[in-house]
């Protein structure tokens, strides 16, 4: 993937930071992204981009764009905001990473205070991280799996254990209350917000409660592969594999899922980008905790998504459009964001792509 990297990815990239500037994009609109609020949960994934790319450039136009962003969402911790659940995914490719690269003390500042924040959503009864806002109060979803790893950050930077005991619970019950015997996980699970027990699984932006909605199916082998590697502990391996296997077992022939993988004729039912690259991802941090030749199984079979991907769905040749990846699906049972461009997808396109170039500062 070296020579996609040089000739394709950096000047695809380079397009986007002059068509995109200072939006905040999360889909797009006839090739367009658009510009969402800051608070909104994908507002960390374009600048995600450009630091895995300074990092693996050293080029500072990438630097230079990168910077602010941080700055930008801390200022969503003072003034009404609807930040939630979702901070791991706005700060870790923002202020985490750019302490990492760069040292600045402001970063680390940030990225502590959104862990923080995190924190203050677990609910202690039902060992979980509360979802969104409002009126759900017993919900936990498995998008959450991906935000631990701010968790498991601060706490490693701190010295402070309550980061990661939050963490690991969150984690168990993704492994007690998420997953089903085959390897499929639901999209949320219900609680008694009061006493803490289990009441239900709903199907969220999946077919219905009992069906595997694709891209929670990444989610969870990437998150719970991540918490693996923070911790040491077996049973997350384990269980980002059995989920691996699952989604690789139920792929279609071109390597790239539907939306979900129980809707009835699938054939005929959009495709996730966004799964992919987000499951490739996940493949080669299960394939970066094994060795050969185990590691290869899931390194193979995230080579085969990302070909894909790049063959089929990306827009390398098409002007208009300011996208990566074609034909994302953000929530088919709401009728929104259906064969799109998603940065979230772009983002662990790029990912991907970096960890098969060499990349090593992970940040989730």
């Amino acid at each position: 993937m070296a020579a996609i990297w040089d000739s394709l990815l950096i000047p695809r990239v380079e397009r986007m930071m002059e068509q995109i500037g200072d939006k905040s994009p999360h889909k797009t609109i006839d090739g367009v992204y658009d510009h969402m609020r800051l608070d909104w949960w994908t507002s960390g994934f374009w600048p995600g981009i450009l630091w895995i790319m300074y990092d693996m450039t050293g080029d500072e136009r990438y630097r230079e764009h990168a910077w602010g962003w941080d700055g930008k969402l801390e200022q969503c911790f003072v003034t009404e905001s609807n930040l939630h659940h979702d901070v791991g995914f706005q700060f870790l490719p923002t202020a985490v990473i750019k302490y990492k690269l760069t040292g600045d003390a402001d970063a680390l500042r940030r990225g502590l205070a959104a862990a923080n924040f995190l924190a203050g959503r677990f609910n202690l009864a039902g060992r979980y991280l509360k979802a969104w806002n409002q009126e759900f109060t017993g919900w936990a979803i498995i998008d959450s799996t991906m935000n631990l790893s701010l968790l498991f950050w601060a706490s490693e930077q701190t010295g402070d254990p309550r980061y990661r005991h939050i963490a690991v619970a969150h984690a168990d019950t993704v492994l007690e209350k998420f997953m089903r015997a085959d390897g499929s996980v639901c999209h949320i699970a219900s609680f008694d917000a009061e006493s803490g027990a289990f009441v239900e699984e709903l199907g969220g932006q999946g077919y219905a409660p009992q069906s595997a909605w694709s891209r929670g199916q990444a989610w969870a082998l990437h998150g719970l592969a991540n918490s693996y590697r923070y911790t040491g502990e077996q049973r997350f391996l384990h269980a980002a594999q059995r989920i691996a296997h699952y989604f690789l077992a139920a792929l279609p022939g071109d390597h790239v899922p539907p939306w979900d993988f129980r809707v009835p004729d699938t054939d005929r039912e959009p495709k996730d980008t966004s799964a992919a690259a987000c499951a490739a991802s996940g493949l080669l941090e299960i394939a970066a905790c094994l060795q050969e030749p185990e590691a290869l199984l899931y390194a193979d079979a995230a080579d085969r998504i990302l070909q894909s991907l790049t063959s089929r769905y990306t827009t390398w040749t098409q002007e208009d459009e300011q996208g990566l990846l074609r034909q994302g699906t953000g929530h088919r049972p709401a009728g929104q964001n259906v064969n799109v461009s998603l940065i979230y997808g772009d983002y662990f396109y790029v990912e991907a792509l970096a960890k098969q170039n060499g990349w090593r500062n992970r940040i989730f």
